[in-house]
């Protein structure tokens, strides 16, 4: 593998000083713009723009690699467990997202809060990047692949779903998936459906407080969602992992 050049590694390095100037920004409650993250830095904003051509590319840039660092906490919970314990991994892992997204609201905002056009395929393509999207298809994978739960078949499905699932525009590793296999990709997308509805709720304050706190309908919707990755028989064990993680 070729060693990066000195050029290459500056630049680089502005790269991270501009993530984490962009982060100390969101952690102080101070806009993000690239003005600020410039005189964060020491630079001029015609400098940055060498860096980040737009506002736009600044979040895509920042979202992503907060998306990273998020999913390496997201993982490590997960490896608390036995590798074999797949339906344990999903829900820690699920769990410390959460748990992140509450103490990180305006991160988790710029992640996951941030439109994205239809016209503009190149972030678009970038979503199929998403480290946490493709930790946690990886881990209903590694589920399924485990206990083969049912899945949809794939020509029962409408339309545009059957479309989406063979061609998904989604963070998920479907190399060596079987036609016949990718209703698991319906699956995944009605399990990051129910995680997302939740937590958004929960940081953006649309939902009762007192719920919020003591995590009940966050743990309501993992068991609704158990007999769908036939995990039922499970739930009371998966739902002490949760309780222990919301107590710490």
């Amino acid at each position: 593998m070729r060693e990066p050049t000195r050029r290459e590694r500056q630049r680089e390095a502005t790269y991270d000083e501009i993530v984490r100037a962009s982060r100390a920004l969101l952690a102080e409650g101070a806009e993000l713009s690239l003005r600020a993250v410039a005189s964060r830095m020491g630079m001029t904003a015609p400098a940055l723009y060498r860096y980040v051509a737009s506002y736009q590319e600044l979040v895509d840039l920042v979202a992503f690699e907060i998306d990273k660092a998020a999913t390496a906490s997201f993982a490590a919970a997960a490896d608390e467990l036995p590798e074999d314990d797949h339906a344990g991994r999903l829900v820690v892992s699920v769990t410390a997202f959460r748990q992140w997204a509450l103490t990180q609201p305006r991160e988790f905002g710029l992640v996951f809060a941030n439109p994205v056009a239809d016209a503009s395929c190149t972030r678009r393509e970038m979503l199929t990047l998403s480290s946490s999207g493709h930790l946690f298809t990886d881990q209903m994978r590694a589920l399924w692949e485990q206990n083969r739960h049912p899945i949809p078949a794939v020509d029962d499905l409408p339309p545009a779903i059957r479309d989406s699932v063979l061609e998904p525009l989604i963070p998920a590793e479907v190399e060596g998936l079987a036609r016949e296999d990718r209703g698991l990709v319906w699956v995944y997308m009605q399990g990051w459906t129910r995680l997302y509805g939740v937590v958004a709720l929960e940081v953006f304050g649309h939902m009762d407080p007192r719920i919020i706190a003591s995590g009940e309908m966050f743990i309501d919707v993992v068991r609704g969602f158990a007999p769908v990755i036939g995990v039922e028989d499970d739930v009371v064990r998966l739902e002490g992992l949760i309780r222990e993680r919301l107590a710490g």
